[in-house]
This record gives structure tokens, sequence and C-alpha cells, in this order.
């Protein structure tokens, strides 16, 4: 059999061991443990994201789309509402280009496009409702990318040509999948609309798609929190369990976490212009207060084959996925994120 054709048993042979790992962690069979992320619940979970059988998870192939499919089978399995147009999973437009995959116009001219040149893609978006019946019609989103860059034999490494991503951005994927976990159990006053995004790596286009047609209407998203690059500690950012946000003098929302205690500091690399670098950036032009929780400190397996499991400290992972959690709460519950005068891109 091709290598492809094996994707869906490897993940569920490793979905399962996950499963049983969640079920085992302090609740029965079926019950989702509202208790904080471990070092091994986060190991068991990245597991799956980072496995060989998803062949580095580039967007527009059907390694990504099993990749979308099982963290829309995790977000069914924490209780969050769908908000795609098929269950989880909102299609994103995505066609062939000259050098990268491009979006269609709309989904009725990617419809006029030639089926050979119609790329699979989509992002995978759940909801939790909030609790207050003032607030629940506002939203925070929280987001990661869940694509990486593949597979490229020319650059591979001692015969590895996999580019598993496991810190860029699995590690974002998982934290927002445990937030979303940790949340559930007692949701916040504002509504949480947890999106796991294509297409980063390629423009951002998932994001732009969903800017294009969000399910809710982007007048209430009150906020947006990516996640990116977790799964290693940041020396300039105090070490293990803490990190850093971009853009953190942009807003209110770097002072309402420091207020609240949550580990989290301002880049420590501004020259780096890593605010501009992710998913939030989108969402920050139309307006929205948006920042992105980082720990990279310019590791040298960033974009290289050897960005693997083996080299996540799972001690700080879990540290941080818990201090995320703990911001999206603060964000979720208390007054909306404002720019300062000038922030806004």
């Amino acid at each position: 059999m091709s290598s492809s054709r094996l994707i869906p048993a490897a993940l569920a042979f490793l979905a399962l061991g996950y499963a049983g790992c969640a079920a085992g962690s302090g609740g029965a069979a079926g019950v989702v443990d509202a208790g904080p992320t471990t070092p091994a619940s986060a190991r068991e979970l990245l597991s799956v994201l980072a496995h060989d059988s998803l062949q580095g998870r580039r967007t527009g192939t059907e390694s990504a789309m099993s990749a979308a499919r099982f963290i829309a089978d995790e977000m069914e399995r924490i209780g969050l509402e769908s908000l795609g147009d098929d269950g989880f999973l909102q299609t994103v437009p995505l066609v062939t280009g000259a050098r990268r995959p491009s979006l269609a116009e709309s989904m009725a001219a990617f419809d006029t496009v030639a089926a050979e040149r119609r790329l699979p893609a989509a992002n995978v978006v759940g909801l939790l409702r909030g609790s207050d019946a003032a607030l629940r019609d506002e939203y925070v989103i929280v987001g990661a990318h869940y694509d990486h860059v593949g597979m490229n034999a020319a650059r591979a490494v001692n015969g590895d040509s996999i580019f598993n991503g496991a810190d860029d951005d699995a590690s974002g994927v998982v934290a927002m999948l445990e937030t979303a976990r940790q949340l559930a159990a007692e949701p916040p006053a504002r509504s949480v609309i947890f999106v796991a995004f294509t297409g980063e790596e390629s423009g951002m286009t998932g994001t732009h798609w969903y800017i294009r047609s969000a399910p809710r209407p982007l007048e209430r998203t009150v906020a947006d929190i990516q996640i990116e690059m977790i799964g290693r500690p940041d020396s300039l950012a105090g070490g293990p369990g803490k990190g850093w946000l971009t853009g953190y003098e942009r807003s209110s929302m770097g002072l309402m976490l420091s207020a609240a205690g949550i580990a989290v500091i301002a880049d420590p690399r501004p020259a780096m212009n890593f605010f501009a670098r992710s998913d939030n950036y989108p969402f920050a032009q139309a307006g929205i207060p948006a920042h992105t929780i980082s720990s990279f400190g310019g590791h040298a397996d960033y974009h290289q084959p050897s960005d693997e499991i083996g080299t996540i400290d799972f001690e700080h992972f879990a540290a941080l996925i818990n201090a995320t959690a703990q911001a999206v709460r603060v964000i979720a519950d208390g007054a909306r994120p404002e720019w300062v005068e000038g922030g806004r891109p």
C-alpha cells in the first residue's frame, strides 16, 4: 500500500492510545477530564499530530485533511458545537498556483475551477457557548495552525524528508484543544471559538478565508489569541513554563494578562516582527485586538525535519498550556481588550 493509505490506520491507533490516556487521567471513559494538562497527556496528543504518517501536514494534501479530521473528532469529544459547513470542517477554497496554493474569490468561483486544480483544505471550527446571557453573543477566538511544510526529499537530513512540525505548530494545536477541554467544564462569560487553521505556511490562507466567511459576526469578536510554537522554553521569556505575547504594547491585552498573574511577558525580540508573522495579523488588520502566545527562542530545528516530538520539553509545554487556558479565561471573562493609540496595524 502507498504511505498515504496508512494514514487513517495510524491515526486510529494513536487516537485510541490518547483516548485511553485521557480517560485514565481522572475521568471515566467517555467523560472529558477538566483538570490541568499534564506532560503525559500533552505528549499523547502531540504524538498524533507530529506523527510521520501525517507527512508534514502540507496544506492542500490528504494527509493534512487527516489531521483536520482528527482535530474535529477531538473537538466533538470535548463537547464543542460545530461551526463548519461540514460538521467542524470549514471548507477553504484553495486552488493550485504557480508557486503556492491560492484562495478562490468565492465558493462559487471555486466550483468553476477545473477539478484537478482544486485542493482539499479546511479550517476546523468549534464553539464553546458562553455562560453569561448578556455576553455570550460576544466572541473570543483561540486559534493555532495545524499545517506545516510537508515533505521534501531534496532537504532530507540523514534520510529523513518529513517535516513533522512538532513545535511549529502541532504544539499550538494541542494547546488550543487542551484550552477548550479545560474551559468546557465551566465556560467563561463570553463564547469562545476554537479554530485550527490551515494554510498559515502558505500565506495565511485559512485565516483570510475565515475572516471572509466567519461563522459568527466579526464585529462581535472582541479578541483573537493565537498559539504558536510553545513546545520549548525561551530563556528570554524567563525559562520553563513562561511565554511571550507578540505586539504586547499594542493593546490592553498584555496588561490584562499581567495583572492576572499569567506567565506571559512582552515579546523579547521585537525586531523579528513576530506580530505580523502569524495568524493573529489578519485579525489585527480587521480591527480585532489580536496577538500570539509563543515561547519560540530561535531554535535551529525551525522548518527542518528535526522539528520532532523528541525535541519537546513536556514539563514546560504542559505548564504553558495551562497558563494559556488561564489567559483565555481572563480575556473571555474580563473587559474587552482595546488597541492603544497607534497600536492597530
